[in-house]
């Protein structure tokens, strides 16, 4: 069997509650440092032989302590693990989403199949499968861990479990630095679990519709 553990990054610092998607600069939050500890001594023990990162500064970041526990791996960066596109980057849509509401914005969320504001979901999946199944490969005489983000791993946790791809945001089973691990016979996935290591560190909270959050 080969295990391969994709992991959500911790919580981010953005006060300005902006949707910074692949935009540089948005590192951890302190309380973020904490869930990536917390992952560290989740790992500590674990047989891992192959270690993965998107390559945004969150995704670094709570490799970090993982990666310290198993000094002799090397941490591979990977476009393909990184967030989804989204042209509402940079934006921040307030208490009420607002900013929504504008001409241009509803033209933009015209389709939310594709979805019509980023990157298409199909898009997303074939670039996570791909990252999955070298993963697995390395995952012979070990396990494989992956850091990446909530969408990319959404995408592939759907897939994996057989269930459409489009779907609402605020539905979704991927908490700051949750853990859904794939298992595979050879190339053939056999099961997927989900854990959250840090989840009495995660802060409540009512998600509101984000396009892409």
């Amino acid at each position: 069997m080969n295990v391969v553990h994709l992991v959500r990054h911790g919580q981010v610092h953005n006060p300005e509650g902006i949707l910074y998607g692949r935009l540089p600069g948005y590192g951890l939050s302190d309380l973020g440092q904490q869930m990536a500890q917390r992952l560290g001594e989740y790992f500590a023990d674990a047989p891992l032989v192959h270690l993965v990162s998107s390559p945004l500064q969150r995704a670094q970041e709570t490799m970090a302590p993982i990666a310290a526990g198993h000094p002799e791996l090397t941490v591979t960066l990977d476009e393909r693990v990184i967030e989804a596109a989204n042209i509402f980057e940079g934006s921040s849509f307030g208490r009420y989403n607002q900013r929504l509401l504008r001409p241009s914005s509803l033209w933009r969320l015209r389709n939310p199949l594709r979805p019509s504001w980023g990157e298409p979901y199909q898009q997303i999946l074939a670039r996570m499968r791909t990252a999955l199944a070298d993963a697995a490969t390395h995952a012979v005489d070990g396990e494989a861990l992956i850091v990446s983000h909530e969408l990319p791993i959404w995408m592939a946790r759907s897939w994996a479990e057989g269930w459409p791809l489009v779907h609402d945001p605020r539905k979704r089973q991927a908490r700051l630095a949750s853990v859904t691990t794939f298992t595979f016979d050879g190339t053939e996935l056999v099961g997927v679990r989900y854990a959250e290591p840090a989840g009495d560190l995660v802060p409540p909270k009512k998600r509101r519709f984000r396009p892409g959050a």
